[in-house]
């Protein structure tokens, strides 16, 4: 009878334990799922109000150069804003930018834009099979004289996105990443006369049809709602449970 005793009390103070533990752990428990719950609608409102100015930025009335540097020097946002430059392609300094199109390889063609005032703009004049990354199999491609280009305005990146990315090989003119200064470094421009972002060119059809435009993507993944739903729903859960013991333990 003795061990009896000790066993039950025994019992009773780790289901006492238990229940102490439980009322420390719930509540901060559900703090963390209510506030996680929270930053993803907060982080949904955000995204939503970073979309639509995205879609007003590239469906506006395209501005002209001087007042995308404006727009670039008082701090406001250049990317994916619609513009138009005119210039001449230095053809010979095209850079290549490994990428897929349509479900096609191949590559960009970022060819420096030469200004009137003896400055340049890397434009993204669009898409070109692997098989058509040499000039020579599209001359039609490589236009003379002046020309007018309109699209949409590309902030230059800062550092290549991630560890995973290959480096730029810059001998065999194969770039994995935009980095603006070194396109610009290793066909010879010099830093301070080229702008500070790109133009990817629009869909207007070209002599010959390649480089094909229009090939901006604009695809900002928007699952915050899922996010906050399911936080939601792991702090609900985890009430629906402790009310459930809670009601188990008041049976007894």
């Amino acid at each position: 009878m003795a061990e009896t005793g000790i066993g039950e009390g025994g019992g009773r103070r780790r289901r006492t334990w238990r229940f102490w533990a439980a009322l420390v752990f719930v509540p901060v428990a559900l703090g963390i799922l209510i506030s996680l719950g929270n930053w993803q609608v907060n982080r949904l409102y955000w995204k939503e109000s970073l979309l639509a100015d995205i879609q007003q930025r590239s469906t506006a009335a395209p501005v002209n150069l001087a007042e995308l540097e404006r727009l670039f020097a008082a701090g406001e946002a250049v990317d994916y804003r619609h513009a138009t430059a005119s210039g001449r392609y230095l053809n010979d300094k095209e850079r290549h930018f490994l990428a897929t199109f349509e479900g096609q390889s191949g590559f960009y063609l970022y060819t420096p834009l030469e200004l009137a005032d003896g400055r340049y703009l890397f434009v993204n004049r669009g898409f070109v099979p692997y098989d058509r990354k040499d000039p020579a199999t599209r001359p039609e491609s490589r236009t003379d004289g002046p020309q007018t280009v309109t699209g949409l305005a590309r902030a230059e990146l800062a550092e290549k996105p991630s560890s995973l990315v290959p480096d730029n090989d810059e001998t065999a003119n194969i770039f994995y990443w935009k980095d603006l200064t070194r396109m610009a470094a290793s066909v010879g421009l010099p830093a301070d006369r080229v702008l500070p972002f790109f133009l990817d060119a629009d869909s207007t059809p070209v002599a010959g049809g390649l480089p094909k435009g229009g090939v901006t993507q604009i695809d900002l993944p928007n699952n915050h709602l899922q996010y906050a739903i399911t936080w939601y729903g792991l702090a609900f859960a985890l009430v629906a449970v402790v009310l459930a013991g809670l009601i188990r333990r008041k049976s007894r």
